[in-house]
């Protein structure tokens, strides 16, 4: 007899991966819910103490779900035909031990595989009469209900949040033009004064030029009537001294011709004596 291989097997599937958990500790907990209703298995991995049951709680309802939402099948006919942990990739990390020695640490990782498949019309019968002998739905049904709940408020958060977040985003955007318009009018009330200082200040900065003109005027004639006396002075001065030099070489050529005509003479008389 050939067996079923195990991705061939029929229903409807989900796969957990990469679950940081050995697969020994999460077989333990696949082991008491295989082959029981969904129900059942819901129960269980809710009470077991197993921290993977946790993992294992969140993969049977995605394979429920899958197959009400792919399939068709009511959730209160689903029961679990297989499920199986593989090993994952072993995280390697060392401890540092005496003598300079060091330890391996294996970090255990595993794939968790849930298969649920479709009661067949007998079995179901047989269910639906134990419930009505009983008196009150079975714990497939208390479960569906359960998981409908849960996503049912699921998308309410989520679609208040995507509400929330479009408000918020419209009141950004209003407070946004209301600051706009805001400072447009502020600045539209502040333009007046500012055209006013501004007029206020060209015409100090004219008043100031007009000063430093009419200033640079007077010193301009200042240094015109400076530089007459200067260029008189310069032109009588030396008029002066060149006359004055003049007269003393005349005075000093009579003196020396004066002297030689009295030698003149006198050599004249000495002459005459002789």
């Amino acid at each position: 007899m050939v067996a079923v291989k195990t991705n061939e097997r029929p229903g409807t599937r989900a796969v957990a991966r990469y679950v940081r958990v050995s697969a020994s500790k999460a077989r333990e907990v696949l082991d008491l819910i295989r082959g029981e209703s969904y129900g059942r298995a819901a129960e269980i991995a809710a009470f077991s103490e197993r921290a993977v049951s946790d993992v294992i709680a969140k993969c049977l309802d995605s394979a429920v779900a899958n197959a009400e939402n792919n399939d068709g099948i009511s959730a209160e006919e689903l029961y679990v035909s297989a499920c199986y942990a593989d090993e994952g990739p072993t995280l390697k990390r060392w401890r540092p031990r005496a003598r300079g020695r060091a330890t391996r640490i294996n970090k255990r990782t595993c794939h968790i595989t849930i298969i649920v498949n479709r009661y067949d019309e007998a079995t179901l019968e047989d269910l639906r009469e134990r419930e009505e002998a009983r008196g009150r739905a079975g714990s497939s049904t208390h479960a569906a209900e359960a998981r409908r709940q849960r996503v049912e408020r699921s998308r309410a958060a989520a679609e208040e949040a995507a509400h929330d977040h479009e408000d918020g985003a419209e009141d950004a955007l209003v407070d946004e033009v209301v600051d706009d318009k805001a400072t447009e009018t502020e600045a539209a009330a502040d333009e007046p004064d500012a055209d006013e200082a501004t007029t206020d200040e060209v015409v100090e900065i004219d008043e100031v030029i007009a000063d430093e003109v009419v200033e640079i005027d007077e010193v301009i004639e200042i240094d015109e009537v400076i530089a007459d006396e200067v260029i008189e002075d310069a032109v009588d001065e030396p008029v002066a001294d060149e006359t004055t030099e003049r007269t003393d070489a005349d005075q000093s050529a009579d003196e020396a011709t004066e002297g030689t005509d009295a030698d003149q003479s006198a050599d004249d008389a000495q002459k005459e004596a002789n």
